[in-house]
């Protein structure tokens, strides 16, 4: 307990599934915890279970926006330590048949979110002379899955994005670690929609049939060692969760 004590940490998307379970994680361990969201409800009730938390209507499309939250932590709180890039979500179709709204959409929220995010958060970062960024990848960076045409697509940008990212902090001096987490299929709302969604034999369902399904904490665990002093000499890499599927 306490590994985190003292830090402030950000994290997109923490109303449900892996964002919620981070938040938990962290807060347990100490830290300040900030969960944005467009899902106003379920974030409002969650920052009421965790002591301590803040909830903020945050879409992460919008630059504006991500400067805004940013400078509301650092307002309430003095610093930002950790930046948990988690916010997603997923459009099921083959790529011939994909709305480009829809591709677009996923690349807008998780590829582009992703980069607002580091870019409104590292100069604080730097300030105050270190940090951990996690970005939240999927296996789909790494495994041809013909469901998720948009979805692979922004993953695997994150992938890219994340060592781009660590390179730089590394070339400035800053003392900022950046790293991704791949998870193969985890147990949450948007694994659920997946399962209900998509049609029996499809390619996409190999991973609840295959390699099982984690859990949350399996994803929030490899966050807060990232986040804290125990992952100090790690940066610029990702990190599968994934039970061996990308062996396969």
């Amino acid at each position: 307990m306490g590994k985190l004590n003292g830090r402030v940490a950000l994290i997109t998307g923490g109303a449900s599934g892996l964002g919620a379970e981070d938040a938990r994680v962290l807060a347990r361990e100490g830290a300040q915890v900030v969960i944005t969201d467009v899902q106003d409800e379920a974030g409002a009730r969650l920052a009421a279970e965790i002591p301590g938390c803040v909830y903020l209507h945050h879409d992460v499309r919008d630059e504006a926006r991500w400067h805004e939250v940013v400078a509301e932590v650092i307002a309430r709180f003095g610093r930002l330590d950790i930046l948990v890039n988690n916010a997603g979500l997923v459009r099921f179709s083959t790529v011939e048949e994909q709305p480009f709204a829809d591709f677009r959409l996923q690349i807008d929220v998780m590829l582009n979110g992703t980069f607002l995010g580091c870019q409104a958060a590292i100069p604080h970062m730097s300030r105050d002379g270190s940090g951990s960024i996690i970005n939240i990848a999927s296996v789909a960076a790494f495994k041809g899955i013909s469901a998720i045409p948009g979805y692979s697509a922004a993953k695997a940008g994150i992938v890219g994005l994340t060592r781009s990212v660590a390179v730089h902090c590394r070339e400035q001096g800053y003392r900022i670690r950046v790293n991704a987490l791949a998870p193969g299929g985890i147990a949450t709302p948007m694994t659920a929609q997946a399962v209900s969604e998509l049609p029996e034999g499809n390619a996409g369902l190999d991973q609840a049939t295959n390699f099982g399904m984690g859990e949350p904490h399996d994803v929030a665990n490899m966050v807060l060692y990232l986040a804290c002093d125990d992952g100090k000499h790690i940066t610029g890499t990702t990190i599968t969760i994934d039970n061996g599927e990308t062996m396969a």
